[in-house]
């Protein structure tokens, strides 16, 4: 049986604030950041515009519709999520954070290859925005979901990242994912730099290893999620 609207939209509120706190305990966010949900194929829902940590286990979050003009409360950025969700009915959930080590490629010009296992999810490498504006009107929000395709995620140099999954679960573990993946590409600089050359993943192998078989998504969010006061260990 299919759940009631009711009890359907509470289930993605949750999720919304799981995610929130979780992108802020594991240093994904700071001051800045937010994530969503879709609720339906017409809205989704979005954390409130304050530090994803400090979010409420009331907070109703704000709803947004996917064809209209942004809410009073929500951010200027939510306009990224909104052109995905648009452009993508398969997307359930979008995280936009500013972890340091993605921040720190970006600084290269550059985004996380595929040189381990949590970075077979992005092969062969998340697309780059160049732009280092905020994306605050709806012409670079247009072009940011246009150049993120139907990729996993897009890195906006100098200003973080965007990773869109089917669920917000999803989309919170590839934020997680990405920044891992990033975290080793700064940690081989030194052998790139002495003229090794790591070792990539060939397509092949990245398109056999990026799995979500043996609830890999679900153990991840059990990670980001543990101790958090509406986790619920069933989830």
């Amino acid at each position: 049986m299919l759940p009631e609207p009711a009890q359907a939209r509470r289930d993605v509120a949750r999720g919304v604030r799981l995610a929130a706190r979780a992108t802020a305990r594991h240093g994904l966010v700071h001051a800045y950041g937010h994530v969503s949900a879709r609720i339906d194929e017409r809205h989704f829902l979005c954390s409130p515009p304050q530090p994803l940590g400090t979010v409420e286990t009331d907070d109703p979050g704000v709803v947004v519709p996917i064809d209209g003009e942004l809410p009073e409360r929500a951010l200027p950025e939510v306009r990224i999520h909104r052109e995905i969700y648009r452009r993508r009915p398969a997307v359930g959930g979008v995280c936009r954070f500013q972890s340091p080590a993605v921040m720190a490629l970006s600084a290269l010009g550059e985004t996380p290859r595929v040189l381990h296992g949590l970075g077979s999810y992005f092969a062969p490498s998340p697309p780059l925005w160049p732009d280092v504006l905020l994306v605050r009107d709806d012409e670079r929000a247009e072009q940011v979901a246009g150049r993120m395709g139907d990729a996993a995620a897009i890195v906006l140099r100098g200003n973080g990242a965007v990773t869109a999954g089917a669920t917000i679960e999803e989309a919170a573990a590839f934020a997680f994912f990405l920044e891992d993946a990033a975290r080793i590409e700064l940690a081989l600089l030194p052998a790139r730099a002495a003229g090794i050359r790591p070792l990539e993943y060939t397509a092949d192998q990245a398109a056999r290893r990026a799995v979500r078989a043996g609830a890999l998504i679900e153990r991840m969010w059990h990670f980001l999620c543990s101790g958090d006061p509406e986790w619920q260990p069933a989830d």
